[in-house]
C-alpha cells in the first residue's frame, strides 16, 4: 500500500484499497463553487481557509470559516449519503470534505465552531491541541464518519505516544485513518506508521496526506519553526461509531511523564470558542 500522497486532492475508499474512510479538498477560487453527489458516503464541509455556503436537500449552511488553520476553529456542515452538495465561496477558500460509507441515511446539520470542544492533550513537548468537532462525543449525530484536527506547536511531537486501532477487542475499535497536513511557514514535518508489513517515516508538507489502514502510527513530528496542523479522518466496520485506540507497549510508558509537565504556553492556537478546554489522555 502506498501510505504517503504528496499534494493530494481525494482518497476514496477504492484509491486507498480500503473499505470506508474517504477525504476531498475543494479549492475554490473567488465565486467558485463545486457540485458533487454524496453516493453512499457521508461527509462534513470544513472550512481550512475561507468561508462558504452549503446546500443540500433544501437545507443551507452559511460557514463562516477561518481565515487559516492555525487561526483558531471552525464551524462546519454534515450532509447525508445520496444526495447532492453544493458549496460555494464568494471570496475563495480551501474546504475538507471527510467522507465515510455509510449504512443510514441521516439528517444534514449545521455546528457554530462555539460547540466545537478544544481539548490540550498531553504536556510539555508532548503537548498539542485537538479539535474535536466530528467525534462521537461531539457530533453523535453521523453513522460512521468521525473527524477531528489536531494543532502541534513547533518542535513538539503528537499521536504519542505510537497506537493503534486495527482489532476488535475491548479497549479498541477498526478504524482506517487518514491524515491530512498543513504545516506553517511552507514547512515540513514527519509522520511515522509502522507495522510487520508497513514501514513508514515520511516527510510531510502543506497538502500531503498520509494513510494507515492498521498498525502504529505516530509520533507526528512538527519540525523547529513551523507548527504543525493534520485533520484526521476516521471510519470503520464497528457497529459502534467509537474512536478506541492501544498504544504501542514500548512507548506507553511515557503518559506517565505528563503529570508533572505543563502544557506548552502556546497553546491554545488562535481565537477559540468561550467553553473551558479539557486535558485527555488519548492518542
Amino acid at each position: 500500500m502506498r501510505c504517503h500522497i504528496p499534494r493530494c486532492t481525494e482518497v476514496t475508499p477504492e484509491s486507498a484499497g480500503w473499505a470506508y474512510s474517504g477525504l476531498r479538498i475543494l479549492d475554490l477560487p473567488a465565486g467558485g463553487t463545486r457540485r458533487f453527489g454524496t453516493g453512499r458516503d457521508e461527509v462534513f464541509v470544513v472550512p481550512l481557509s475561507g468561508s462558504c455556503t452549503v446546500r443540500c436537500d433544501g437545507f443551507t449552511a452559511e460557514l463562516a470559516g477561518r481565515p487559516g488553520v492555525f487561526a483558531g476553529v471552525t464551524d462546519f456542515a454534515y450532509a447525508p449519503r445520496d444526495t447532492t452538495v453544493t458549496v460555494s465561496s464568494a471570496a475563495g477558500g480551501r474546504f475538507a470534505v471527510p467522507t465515510a460509507r455509510a449504512r443510514r441515511r441521516l439528517e444534514p446539520a449545521y455546528v457554530p465552531k462555539e460547540r466545537v470542544p478544544v481539548e490540550l492533550r498531553g504536556a510539555g513537548n508532548c503537548s498539542r491541541q485537538v479539535n474535536n468537532f466530528g467525534t462521537p462525543d461531539a457530533f453523535p449525530d453521523a453513522d460512521r464518519l468521525i473527524a477531528c484536527e489536531v494543532l502541534t506547536p513547533s518542535g513538539n511531537w503528537s499521536s504519542y505516544p505510537p497506537h493503534k486501532h486495527d482489532e476488535d477487542r475491548p479497549g479498541e475499535s477498526v478504524l482506517e485513518e487518514i491524515y491530512y497536513f498543513e504545516v506553517a511557514r511552507n514547512g515540513m514535518a514527519y509522520q511515522r506508521v509502522y507495522a510487520d508489513d508497513i514501514d513508514v517515516l515520511a516527510e510531510v508538507r502543506g497538502g500531503d496526506v498520509v494513510l494507515v489502514p492498521r498498525g502504529w502510527h505516530g509520533p507526528s513530528m512538527a519540525a523547529p519553526g513551523y507548527d504543525l496542523y493534520y485533520l484526521n479522518v476516521m471510519a470503520g466496520p464497528g457497529d459502534q461509531r467509537a474512536w478506541l485506540v492501544c498504544d504501542d507497549p514500548a512507548h506507553g510508558w511515557i503518559r506517565g511523564t505528563w503529570a508533572d509537565q505543563p502544557v506548552d504556553p502556546r497553546l491554545p492556537f488562535g481565537s477559540t470558542p468561550t467553553s473551558p478546554h479539557s486535558r485527555r489522555e488519548q492518542g
